[in-house]
């Protein structure tokens, strides 16, 4: 579904391709999210759990940046993870303001059992593209995303 919007030619591209680009995203993150819900995971959660397995132990504005949210609602994934006793907060020994985010033993088998199950999920979805679209798919999306950078 396009835009109704009368605009000039650039304005109804540009709008026509940002419509695309998040009906898209969120269609895919729909189908790709039921493993997450299926453990009572948010896919911020879910992210946040996946990046302290991949990644290791980070600060808490490290880990927002990583997954692109702001403080605020990191502040409030990290309470709900901590919560659950999936990650634990460390203050460092050098310097108590600094807290690190941890994975706990129970968040760690969590993810590895997820994980999987989220990528087999993502897989099926691209493979609607073929690899050269997918890596094209990539390439464009990378684009986006860095130019404000």
């Amino acid at each position: 579904m396009g835009t109704h919007h009368e605009g000039s030619a650039e304005e109804v591209r540009a709008l026509n391709a940002y419509i695309a680009l998040v009906r898209s995203s969120e269609s895919v993150t729909a189908r790709t999210s039921g493993p997450m819900a299926d453990h009572d995971l948010t896919v911020s959660q879910f992210g946040a759990l996946e990046a302290l397995h991949h990644l290791g132990p980070l600060c808490q504005r490290d880990l927002a940046e990583k997954l692109l949210r702001t403080g605020g609602n990191m502040t409030m994934v990290v309470d709900n993870l901590e919560k659950r006793g999936l990650v634990v907060r460390k203050r460092g020994k050098d310097d108590r303001r600094f807290v690190a985010v941890h994975l706990s033993g129970e968040g760690r088998a969590l993810v590895r059992k997820v994980f999987p199950k989220v990528l087999a999920s993502i897989v099926r979805e691209l493979g609607a593209l073929t690899a050269r679209e997918q890596e094209e798919l990539r390439r464009l999306c990378r684009k986006l995303g860095l130019r404000g950078s």
